[in-house]
């Protein structure tokens, strides 16, 4: 497996970048326990002016200064107090683009997300949804500002490829108070794997 470099998280295109890391794999190493899983669906956050992002407006606090940083970067936030959300920061310096990882299909070290989510067999609630993923892989708040570049967090090419008719477009989930820029099509998935989260309707192919 090749990690990903920096080059790959720097370039603009933030929906380019989302539709991309379908299909790659996040591997995690805490604490010695190796755990890893195959993206299936992730959501673009386009900076400044997507009322969706945390830095709309060029919001800035000290949560989202984060985001504003280096390309490559974690990006982990909690949502309703309980559940953690990684995000994989792009772009250059100074612009905001994020995208939050919704869902992965286990591939390394299920008896570790087994325990870590307390579940007692591997179903595909698992790695469904954003807050599961990061329960499963061991993602906290505290590993925000991790280099997707070290060996703590990163995200690694493997060789496989999603189909172009497999990748598919919707609105994004659970951001209604952002008016019109709800609709826009900036969540993508690996359509029919078991482990995407969300109703699937309103598919767009890409």
């Amino acid at each position: 497996m090749k990690k990903l470099d920096q080059h790959f998280y720097n370039r603009t295109d933030v929906l380019k970048i989302a539709k991309e890391l379908l299909g790659k794999i996040i591997v995690t190493t805490f604490d010695g326990q190796l755990t890893s899983g195959r993206i299936v669906e992730t959501e673009a956050y386009a900076g400044v002016g997507d009322r969706a992002s945390h830095a709309w407006g060029g919001r800035r606090t000290n949560r989202t200064e984060i985001m504003y940083g280096i390309g490559g970067t974690a990006y982990v936030y909690l949502c309703y107090g309980l559940h953690q959300m990684f995000n994989v920061v792009t772009n250059q310096l100074g612009i905001p683009h994020a995208i939050l990882v919704r869902a992965v299909e286990p591939v390394t070290g299920i008896d570790i997300m087994l325990q870590r989510t307390r579940k007692k067999r591997l179903d595909n609630t698992l790695t469904k949804g954003p807050g599961n993923v990061a329960k499963a892989l061991g993602i906290f708040t505290r590993h925000t500002g991790l280099s997707l570049l070290d060996d703590d967090l990163f995200i690694t090419d493997d060789g496989f490829r999603v189909k172009k008719n497999d990748i598919v477009a919707t609105p994004r989930i659970g951001v209604d108070y952002a008016g019109e820029d709800a609709a826009l099509p900036y969540r993508f998935i690996i359509q029919g794997n078991p482990y995407v989260s969300g109703k699937k309707i309103g598919l767009v192919k890409k």
